[in-house]
């Protein structure tokens, strides 16, 4: 646009002056200006991309192949054109990165009417997530570089990357109540829904214990024995508040959370019960940008920033995957997991005044955080003295930073634990909650 401007005040000096020939290299020069605006626009508008992935889930460890046809449908062919296939900046910025690239998903290259290109490349998925890949960003102009044109191309894909699931030595982490489907060994409660057997009448038996079928069949009076049980469970209580994670730490202790929250769904849905999520994170499918894009861009910036996944979100409701049983339940709390980022939204307090009305009482609460404030131990006792079982994992590696944190817990009643690495995932759900 300068150019032209520029070349618009030349031309009309040179008229005013009468200096033919300045006003002929003026002619010739808007004309090329012209031109190479009219064939950058075609050759922008004439190519299209498609995009195809081998799979859109994977775990931590798998490799994703992306494959982008290119395609020149236009009539003319091109000088050059730059081509690259977006992935989101915090993807790619840690080491090693949450994605790793193999190969070249950017490419400069000349394309022939009706000609093809391909870019290929390989995601190798290092820790779990939600990832944008894509849209492709076209960039071309005239050979002279006096016009550029931009634009985006194919809709992008989603990929979600599971976190880990770290098989459990022993899974203990239960609510002892007097009602419920879990034998035990520990005889405090009898289960009234749940006869072992029958024996005979003692002095002191209530009546709702006879065994009438027993005693009319022998002629002498026999009682109903039960089995005690437990209602087992968890509530997984996931903090992923950005206050809670010091920066130096990251992004190791933040996924060590997930990992462990993961591997104790794992343990609980195998053990057949039941288990849910609430956590104050935000969901990476809040941030993506779905549509609005605009194909007429001025900058290759521009073009980028449009077609970037969002980085803020004003979500202040917190992640719920409601306490449940079923074969889809630690599916579905999976793939919240993998989506899950650091907000700052919610803090642990108030994620717990927020969800506690939605907690089944019949279910350990577990949570797990790297930071424990006054406000938060207080919370949390509060939610032990409402009735419920509450263990709390705190994420820290240092042994004075968690006797600080234990210290708070410990004076509200809870039962504490600390996660050290990922090796102690292994063994952090053995000891009984209960004490």
């Amino acid at each position: 646009m300068k150019w032209l401007v520029g070349a618009l005040i030349v031309l009309a000096i040179a008229i005013v002056l009468d200096l033919g020939l300045l006003a002929y290299a003026m002619y010739a020069l808007l004309a090329m200006l012209l031109v190479s605006r009219s064939l950058a626009r075609t050759w922008s508008e004439n190519i299209v991309a498609v995009r195809e992935c081998n799979k859109l889930t994977a775990g931590i460890g798998e490799t994703v192949a992306v494959v982008v046809s290119i395609e020149n449908q236009g009539p003319l062919p091109v000088a050059w054109v730059l081509f690259e296939d977006l992935l989101p900046r915090h993807a790619l910025i840690y080491n090693p990165p949450h994605l790793g690239v193999h190969g070249r998903r950017v490419q400069l290259t000349m394309m022939k009417k009706g000609g093809r290109s391909t870019v290929m490349y390989q995601l190798a998925c290092n820790r779990r997530g939600y990832f944008q890949i894509g849209p492709l960003v076209l960039e071309t102009g005239d050979l002279f570089g006096l016009h550029r044109r931009y634009r985006v191309l194919s809709e992008p894909h989603f990929l979600l990357v599971y976190p880990e699931v770290i098989p459990l030595e022993g899974f203990e982490l239960a609510s002892r109540r007097p009602i419920g489907e879990v034998r035990i060994s520990h005889r405090l409660f009898e289960d009234p829904t749940r006869i072992a057997g029958v024996r005979s009448y003692q002095s002191g038996d209530p009546l709702n214990r006879v065994h009438w079928k027993a005693t009319a069949r022998t002629g002498v009076l026999h009682s109903k024995v039960y089995e005690p049980s437990t209602i087992a469970g968890a509530t997984l209580v996931l903090d992923f508040h950005q206050q809670s994670y010091q920066p130096q730490h990251e992004p190791y202790r933040s996924e060590l959370a997930v990992t462990a929250v993961a591997s104790m769904a794992n343990a609980v849905y195998q053990l057949g019960q039941q288990v849910g999520l609430v956590t104050n994170a935000r969901d990476a499918s809040d941030r993506i940008r779905q549509e609005g894009w605009d194909y007429d861009l001025r900058t290759r910036d521009a073009a980028r920033k449009v077609a970037a996944m969002r980085t803020t979100s004003e979500r202040l409701a917190p992640v719920v995957v409601p306490t449940q049983r079923g074969p889809e339940q630690f599916m579905r709390v999976l793939e919240m997991l993998a989506r899950v980022e650091l907000t700052d939204g919610l803090t642990l307090p108030q994620l717990v005044a927020e969800t506690s009305n939605r907690m089944p009482r019949d279910a350990t609460v577990v949570v797990i955080t790297s930071h424990v404030s006054d406000q938060t131990a207080i919370a949390l006792g509060n939610l032990r003295r409402r009735g419920f079982s509450v263990t709390v994992f705190v994420s820290i590696y240092d042994e004075f930073e968690y006797a600080d944190a234990a210290g708070k817990l410990l004076t509200e009643g809870l039962d504490v634990r600390q996660l050290v690495d990922r090796e102690s995932i292994t063994t952090m759900c053995r000891r009984f909650v209960l004490r």
